[in-house]
């Protein structure tokens, strides 16, 4: 039997997704709950514990399937992505109705009132999904008002049937945005994070890491035949995008933020430390 991702496959050796049954051995199998993130962003960890290495991150109003809450923590799968992880149980909560809206902007904020100058209670990341009951409007500034009560202000928002055309634009939103490992929001991104983060923006759902993504995303192709806008460019634990035939942008180490570079300087600078590109795909 060949051995599932667990990164991508609810297993443990005392618990496992029922969905997996006969796939994998564990002591219990059980079907899973849904539920909803309500925290801006909530950390996926790899084992329950705030200290241990953050391995992903799933946004507001983002679904995910419960199959364990135990010491404070949740055993969840993210449905957006599929991946498998630790969430703090109180960034999880109960489902109350369908979004409306997703926020299109790398970051904005949720407002006590519908007025930019009553309390910030949280920021929002772009990908956040919202469901819009009502408007409001002061001193010429439309706002959205959710179900949580909070507001956010109109032209940060697009529906969620809206998908933006070019996921490059999108990534270059994000120049400067400080790097977090494990990060996918506008409050602190990592390079594949920012690849799914743009990718799903255009209403492409890819997944999570580096290596699912050279070993998914579009085709291979042979840089010496020229690259183009859109294309990626893989190394070993990295991924980046191209701006133009000659010009990358990714999340990086370096800069610890998300930064245009020239493609040859970036092989070069990392080819020191690291490893040469492993890959180039275009969608």
């Amino acid at each position: 039997m060949d051995k599932l991702d667990p990164r991508l496959h609810a297993y443990r050796p005392d618990l496992a997704d029922e969905a997996l049954r006969g796939q994998v051995e564990a002591s219990r199998f059980v079907r899973g709950s849904l539920k909803r993130i309500v925290a801006p962003v909530a950390a996926l960890y790899k084992i329950p514990d705030t200290l241990s290495e953050r391995q992903s991150e799933c946004l507001f109003g983002e679904d995910v399937k419960v199959f364990e809450e135990k010491n404070g923590f949740c055993w969840v799968q993210a449905q957006q992505d599929g991946y498998v992880g630790y969430v703090e149980q109180s960034k999880i909560g109960p489902i109350r109705s369908q979004p409306t809206h997703w926020v299109n902007v790398p970051r904005t904020f949720q407002y006590r009132d519908a007025d930019l100058r009553s309390p910030m209670i949280g920021p929002l990341s772009m990908g956040s999904r919202i469901n819009v009951v009502s408007e409001a409007e002061t001193r010429g500034t439309r706002y959205a008002r959710l179900d949580n009560g909070s507001f956010v202000v109109f032209n940060h928002i697009i529906p969620v049937s809206t998908v933006a055309d070019d996921y490059v634009t999108i990534a270059e939103s994000f120049i400067h945005t400080p790097y977090l490992w494990g990060g996918k929001s506008g409050l602190g991104i990592d390079c594949s994070g920012l690849v799914q983060l743009a990718l799903m923006m255009t209403g492409r759902t890819v997944l999570r890491d580096t290596d699912m993504q050279q070993a998914t995303i579009g085709k291979d192709i042979a840089p010496e035949n020229g690259l183009q806008r859109g294309d990626l460019v893989f190394w070993k634990g990295h991924v980046a995008i191209m701006v133009d035939s000659g010009t990358l942008i990714h999340a990086n180490g370096a800069s610890m933020d998300v930064r245009k570079e020239n493609l040859d300087h970036a092989i070069e600078r990392i080819a020191k430390n690291h490893s040469v590109p492993t890959g180039y795909r275009r969608l």
